[in-house]
């Protein structure tokens, strides 16, 4: 009996507000027609009708136009005058908002809101749903901002360069397929970080990363001096031939990762607990004591392992020739790895992409809302250490 009575009284609400929706329209409305009018009279320095020797013009009818408000979409009847001299400030003004609407709306998409509840939102604010084509239509408006930022020229040096790879669905010709996303940070002689590419491709191979790298260069990339990545064959060769001075590190988390393969699987010690303790010492002379007893430790009982570390770890341990205090950022892709995780946390409510470029539009916009972010950041890393370092290296190379 108390539930029927709710629904009874929740009834009796949602028409009395639907009813106020209407009255509320029908007097905007109303309102709005008045100003148009009062505008067109002010124009023409006279009332309908009225003979005035201060009249400049005439009437000629009207034509419609609809206006969308916060309490739905309405029809005015705009006034004409013969010469076509009158324009009113009614829509400009409306159109500020709209064009915050629209704005709106692109970074609801941006954040993650999906276009079937966007549609819900904007039929709440302001009782005019806008369609899921015209939700998309909407979120084409970024293209111009988002290639201007791919294409822009990097114009200062970036002696830290880390370099990763995700892949999405995209639906291609009714065929769903995967690309890989190719995505590059920098950071410059400020200590700031800097999303400086993302494209697509068929997949992650030397051609693809290498035409990437050369992209990058063509815009300006130079002063590259140290580069992270994981151990894909075709990016290792794409960063040899075109980053030709820069030393490469190969990311310790992914190098672990693959040492388990070099495992049984039943293994519950503490072999590679102690192998990632190696990456913590402070130089890499005491890396490389503490490699030496870990290898005579495991080589008996795990000798497969040993061998593959023996002959690999030395592309991991590259960032100990960088100042310390930069060790824990730069000997591993965790920065790309975090971004990646945003980007995933967004991607995974479309699921697939119904083409490459809703895909690339969507990636790129949250990269520059990351870049955006970092510009506004502290520096990342006291670069000052780097050129000390350096200067230190010379003084005893000499």
């Amino acid at each position: 009996m108390t539930t029927r009575k709710s629904k009874g009284k929740m009834s009796s609400v949602e028409e009395l507000v639907a009813g106020e929706r209407e009255l509320m329209k029908s007097l905007l409305k109303e309102a709005l027609q008045e100003v148009l009018e009062s505008e067109m009279s002010e124009c023409l320095g006279a009332e309908p009708s009225e003979r005035s020797e201060q009249r400049r013009g005439y009437r000629a009818g009207y034509y419609s136009r609809s206006l969308v408000t916060r309490v739905g979409k309405l029809e005015l009847r705009v006034p004409r005058d013969r010469a076509g001299k009158f324009s009113t400030a009614l829509f400009e003004r409306y159109a500020r908002s709209e064009k915050a609407l629209v704005g709106a709306l692109a970074e609801m998409y941006v954040q993650g809101v999906s276009t079937r509840k966007v549609k819900a939102i904007t039929e709440e604010l302001c009782g005019h749903g806008f369609s899921a084509s015209s939700i998309s239509q909407i979120n084409k408006s970024l293209d111009a901002t988002l290639a201007k930022f791919a294409g822009r020229r990097l114009s200062e040096p970036y002696p830290y360069l880390i370099l990763d790879a995700r892949y999405e669905k995209v639906r291609e010709a009714g065929i769903i397929e995967s690309r890989a996303v190719l995505v590059a940070i920098g950071i410059n002689w400020e200590g700031q970080r800097q999303i400086l590419g993302v494209e697509l491709a068929n997949r992650e191979s030397h051609t693809s990363w290498k035409d990437f790298l050369t992209g990058l260069k063509a815009r300006g990339l130079h002063g590259v001096e140290f580069v992270v990545s994981d151990d894909h064959a075709g990016l290792k060769k794409a960063i040899r031939e075109t980053l030709t001075e820069a030393a490469w590190q190969r990311c310790y988390v992914h190098f672990l990762r693959n040492a388990l393969d070099y495992l049984p699987r039943k293994a519950d010690d503490d072999c590679l607990q102690e192998l990632r303790w190696i990456y913590d010492r402070r130089d890499i002379q005491e890396a490389q004591r503490d490699l030496t007893g870990w290898i005579g430790k495991w080589q008996g009982k795990y000798p497969k392992l040993v061998n593959w570390v023996e002959e690999n770890i030395g592309e991991t341990l590259t960032f100990y020739r960088l100042p310390r205090a930069h060790h824990k950022h730069l000997k591993s892709t965790n920065m790309l790895e975090r971004l990646n995780e945003e980007i995933k946390r967004r991607t995974r409510v479309v699921r697939i992409f119904p083409n490459e470029s809703s895909c690339l539009r969507l990636i790129r916009a949250l990269c520059v809302e990351t870049h955006e972010t970092w510009l506004e950041d502290n520096r990342y890393l006291n670069m000052a250490l780097l050129a000390e370092h350096k200067k230190e290296q010379m003084r005893l190379a000499a």
